[in-house]
């Protein structure tokens, strides 16, 4: 059997994933989505590229899929044509999603009042720490251990942050606490664990609703990453059953464990996930306890919208 040319373009392989990923963006998903179809490593690329007379390294091309950085460069927009055809593409795929030069590869954030049910407390409380519509972050990784008690309250929630600049000059993450039916919000402390320390706070008692500024060492540039470690210690409300997560911006990885006490295990726990905060739940799943008394979901590629977590007590 006679060799198929490299530079031939092949019919697509049918992907439902890959084929959301190029018709959406963004153009760093889709790159991203391409690779994980045709199985091929960073270096394969770079050498596939090569042997069109194309140099781009493997950090550069790991920083594309990322969204760290996008093809501006007359060299890199050829790279981008030549890995429509190394990754078995229609022409254009790739291309048509980068825009005009210059624009963001981030998309616009959704507004919080189609994310959280108390959105005018929220609003209201990110007007008097004079935050800005775009705070200039997403989500990179971000991974959640959400403590549930012996008397079935929520007791703590813990953050492992990965959060990356789109802009220039951010020196703090804005962390929003929502509260079980009850919650004393003056009795909620607020620690910071790791790369942060704990500037403003604000709460809204009626809603259970806490704002505190995150405040970093120094100012980042766009593109540079921060990680950083809080914790939120409340205990005060009613017994909890579900938790939620909602997301402003798509993009980057979440994980969600909820860990529940011995002494009090649900009997029933289920993941699910929301577009918005009074669409009805979809994408619901049972999640079963492990011998350590919790559960988890993994997000390899959160959308703009809500997230959580369910559960039954006996």
């Amino acid at each position: 059997m006679a060799a198929q040319s490299t530079d031939r373009r092949a019919t697509p392989r049918p992907d439902a994933e890959l084929a959301e990923a190029l018709r959406t963006g963004p153009f760093s998903a889709a790159l991203r989505a391409a690779l994980a179809a045709r199985g091929l490593a960073l270096h394969r690329v770079q050498h596939r590229l090569a042997q069109r007379g194309i140099r781009v390294g493997v950090t550069s091309l790991s920083y594309w899929q990322r969204g760290v950085r996008r093809p501006e460069r007359p060299e890199s927009l050829r790279a981008v044509t030549a890995l429509e055809e190394i990754l078995e593409l229609p022409p254009h795929a790739l291309t048509r999603l980068l825009g005009p030069r210059g624009t963001s590869d981030h998309p616009q954030a959704r507004p919080y009042r189609t994310l959280l049910e108390p959105a005018a407390a929220v609003e209201s409380l990110l007007a008097s720490l004079a935050a800005p519509a775009d705070g200039g972050l997403h989500t990179v990784i971000h991974y959640e251990h959400v403590h549930i008690g012996a008397h079935r309250e929520l007791a703590a929630r813990d953050s492992q942050h990965v959060v990356r600049a789109h802009r220039d000059g951010v020196d703090r993450y804005l962390a929003i606490y929502h509260g079980d039916p009850g919650c004393d919000t003056e009795r909620v402390r607020v620690r910071g664990l790791g790369n942060c320390r704990v500037g403003r706070i604000r709460r809204h008692g009626a809603s259970g609703v806490i704002v505190v500024e995150l405040l970093f060492d120094g100012r980042l540039r766009v593109g540079e990453t921060a990680v950083l470690g809080y914790r939120f210690e409340d205990g005060t409300g009613a017994p909890s059953h579900e938790y939620v997560r909602g997301f402003t911006y798509g993009g980057g990885q979440y994980v969600l464990q909820v860990g529940f006490d011995r002494a009090a295990l649900p009997v029933h726990c289920r993941r699910f996930a929301r577009p918005s905060a009074t669409a009805p739940r979809e994408a619901v799943a049972d999640l079963t306890v492990n011998a350590h008394g919790s559960v988890h979901l993994v997000e390899p590629q959160i959308r703009p919208g809500v997230l959580g977590i369910t559960w039954e007590w006996d």
